[in-house]
């Protein structure tokens, strides 16, 4: 199964839909927590792992629909790092199936290249085994330059990891003297996330019915429309991504207020924007270094 599927298998009533709602506004950064995969291979007799590899089919349809929406980045959380508590078996077969899936992603470059899909893979990476590492690197590097779509694959991350990294990276910056304390503010705290420049979060998705976020994009989603849904992550259709798609058009109507920004009161500082945007960059050349470098490890060892 491929990342993003090659088909556009939908019917000509779906079809329609779409074009109905693209009269509308279509959310340009999206996010899914991917749950019940577990709850869907109990109910149909499976092996756990078997359930996150029906998920992973469901992610490449729904990459492709979001795709064909419009909907030019979207975020999903594969696996938190509170997954490793999980039993050993389970998160052994996981690390298993997410290096089988990386290495069918640098299978498909020329796919990828052609539908202009820049992937990153966000999180701790210190906790990712060795192999599965230098296969994200390689990922990541390949298709950096790509700038039609972005897929943000979140993997051994949560929000509170990121944000504490966020805070340390700022914290050494002061310690040597790259920004001043006046500096820091909300953004460059964004800015020193793991998630690479990114579109504003419009919407977030988590199926199987459970009403949290799980420690995911919680900075990110203080305006987010945030839409729970029953169904399993298995069972998702390209009906509920409509549905979802719908709902986002409702709420960010009627709180579109939240979207009025005050930027005629703001007094520019530039010396304080020269300071924090040779901090990022120094931070980002630091974080692609590490990636390069991986990247190349693997290119030696093929």
């Amino acid at each position: 199964m491929s990342w993003i599927k090659d088909q556009d298998d939908r019917s000509w009533v779906q079809k329609l839909c779409t074009a109905v709602l693209k009269q509308g506004l279509i959310p340009q950064h999206v996010g899914f927590i991917l749950d019940g995969n577990r709850r869907y291979a109990r109910g149909q007799n499976l092996q756990t792992v078997e359930g996150h590899r029906k998920g992973f089919e469901k992610l490449s349809d729904t990459l492709r629909w979001c795709l064909d929406l419009g909907i030019t980045e979207v975020t999903v959380f594969v696996f938190s790092i509170e997954n490793f508590k999980r039993s050993e078996e389970e998160v052994s077969g996981l690390m298993k199936l997410a290096k089988e899936k990386f290495q069918k992603l640098l299978d498909e470059e020329e796919n990828l290249m052609n539908e202009g899909v820049c992937v990153q893979i966000v999180g701790d990476w210190s906790l990712v085994p060795e192999d599965l590492r230098i296969l994200m690197a390689k990922a990541m590097y390949m298709t950096r330059n790509n700038t039609r779509a972005k897929l943000n694959v979140a993997f051994a991350y949560t929000s509170r990891n990121e944000i504490t990294r966020g805070m340390k990276l700022i914290h050494q910056g002061l310690l040597d003297g790259s920004i001043l304390e006046d500096d820091v503010d909300c953004k460059l705290l964004e800015e020193s996330f793991y998630i690479l420049p990114s579109k504003p979060l419009d919407i977030l998705v988590r199926t199987s019915g459970e009403k949290r976020l799980s420690d995911f994009l919680l900075w990110q989603s203080a305006e987010t429309v945030l839409c729970f849904t029953n169904v399993l992550w298995p069972e998702f259709t390209y009906w509920h991504l409509l549905s979802v798609v719908f709902q986002f058009q409702i709420d960010k109507r009627n709180l579109m207020h939240l979207n009025l920004k005050a930027n005629d009161l703001q007094v520019t500082d530039l010396a304080m924007e020269q300071r924090q945007h040779k901090f990022i960059e120094k931070i980002r050349q630091q974080q692609w270094k590490i990636i390069a470098d991986d990247a190349s490890r693997i290119n030696s060892s093929l």
